[in-house]
């Protein structure tokens, strides 16, 4: 779990030695860790409503929180995807594109339609 912990998110753990049985048991774990960075973020939406924040501001935090918990990994590797895709390029092409560490038009994009739709849902 504390493998899962570490690499799924900010949160820096000792950690044992890394071995396939480890490995395996980390991934094991990471719905679990799932849980608990959802639960975070729920945490700062019903915080944000508490405090008399607007639905849109405080779904706008969680969404933020989500993010900075996780170091954006999904949203980096959505990004990537969208990059690859949207390019029109060979599948050899499109791999090279999604490797890049920088982002293009078409990663800017679904990031923003991805985050704009869970702003919205968590607010509704």
């Amino acid at each position: 779990m504390r493998l899962a912990v570490t690499l799924l998110t900010v949160i820096p753990l000792r950690t044992p030695e890394v071995d396939r049985d480890t490995g395996r048991a980390a991934m094991l774990a990471a719905p679990l860790v799932g849980l608990l960075t959802g639960g975070a973020a729920a945490l700062v939406l019903l915080l944000g409503d508490a405090l008399g924040l607007s639905g849109l501001l405080a779904a706008a935090l969680a969404v933020g929180a989500a993010a900075v918990l996780t170091r954006a990994l999904h949203l980096d590797g959505l990004a990537d995807l969208a990059d690859g895709l949207g390019s029109g390029r060979p599948a050899g092409a499109a791999l090279a594109i999604m490797k890049r560490s920088d982002i293009g038009p078409f990663g800017v994009v679904t990031l923003l339609l991805v985050v704009l739709v869970q702003v919205a849902a968590l607010a509704s």
